[in-house]
């Protein structure tokens, strides 16, 4: 355990309250940075906030004048740009200030689901066949890729831009949600074969030694056919239309060689795709078991209560527990 250190919160500027910069309010809030600033002052630290903006510059100025023992970052873009992300972490390791989670590679490499497929292609991990949909050029499938596809735009997160209209059937629906997204989101876009199975998240925390927690599952239950069976952005977010559906999140019921093989496919992909101390990699599992890779997130929701929290807890690692745990391994990082 950590002694008392000197910690910069580093959060999106657009979240921080105008009322509470320094996010001291104790009442119940669902926000993320309240969570992990909270236990990280629990745990006896001293965490100043600092806003990444348009002015990284001021950024970077104030990080080299007060010098935090470590950065907790909690940037999930910059300048409203989620691809931009890996350049919030590129400035810290320029000016070698030492901070949590995964560092500008394996936020590039996560962040581009085309790249991100095409390396784990390589690496001879199951991946759902894919195709790119580059802005300018006409969407169009080989005929090695099967349909229904799901378009979503290759740079977000979050289920940002998934829908259960993402799902086409044939070109001329191909097409159309491509124009769609390149015109929404303002980037390239990929189509990726719709995967029949269940949905599970698989949290990992460490380096050199990862440990995976109890894995989550999304179920779908509606039994219903014409249902939503997609993780979509309304799924994911939006509580009223999980229980109209009679979607629920819980923890999978898998058999010990199963969770061993999850297990093992998904350290691997965290290794390939360099992620550092902590991250979570969203699969599915075919009626026949086999694994596909859909995402890996370097930077889950640390938020209490979301799934990465209640992984680790079912695993017995209470919430500040969790984020000292993060908070030390990255300080491993740098010893």
């Amino acid at each position: 355990m950590a002694g008392r250190l000197n910690i910069t919160a580093l959060v999106d500027k657009a979240v921080i309250p105008a009322d509470d910069p320094s996010f001291q309010r104790t009442d119940e809030t669902p926000m993320t940075e309240y969570h992990v600033i909270g236990a990280l002052r629990a745990l006896g630290h001293d965490v100043s906030v600092l806003g990444a903006g348009h002015d990284i510059a001021a950024v970077a100025n104030s990080l080299t004048e007060k010098r935090p023992d470590i950065v907790f970052n909690l940037t999930e873009q910059f300048a409203g740009d989620r691809k931009l992300d890996k350049n919030v972490a590129g400035v810290l390791e320029m000016f070698k200030v030492p901070f949590t989670g995964s560092g500008s590679t394996g936020l590039m490499l996560c962040r581009d689901k085309l790249l991100c497929k095409q390396l784990l292609t390589l690496h001879k991990i199951r991946v759902p066949g894919f195709v790119p949909l580059p802005v300018g050029k006409k969407a169009q499938a080989p005929k090695s890729i099967r349909y229904p596809l799901v378009v979503k735009p290759t740079f977000e997160d979050s289920s940002e831009g998934i829908s259960n209209a993402s799902v086409v059937a044939d070109e001329n629906a191909l097409a159309e949600r491509a124009a769609f997204v390149h015109g929404r989101w303002q980037q390239d876009a990929i189509a990726e074969e719709y995967i029949e199975g269940r949905e599970l998240y698989v949290t990992i925390v460490g380096n050199r030694k990862l440990t995976v927690f109890p894995i989550r599952e999304c179920r779908f239950e509606s039994g219903s056919n014409n249902g939503p069976h997609l993780a979509t952005y309304r799924v994911k977010w939006n509580e009223q239309y999980r229980e109209k559906h009679n979607i629920t999140f819980g923890f999978a019921d898998l058999g010990p060689e199963l969770v061993e093989s999850v297990s093992r496919t998904c350290k691997r992909v965290y290794n390939v795709l360099q992620i550092h101390d902590y991250g979570r990699i969203d699969l599915r599992l075919t009626p026949d078991n086999k694994i596909v890779v859909l995402e890996a997130n370097p930077n889950p929701d640390l938020a209490y209560g979301e799934e990465v929290a209640e992984a680790a807890a079912k695993a017995g690692v209470g919430y500040n527990d969790l984020i000292a745990r993060i908070l030390n391994l990255a300080l491993l990082r740098y010893s």
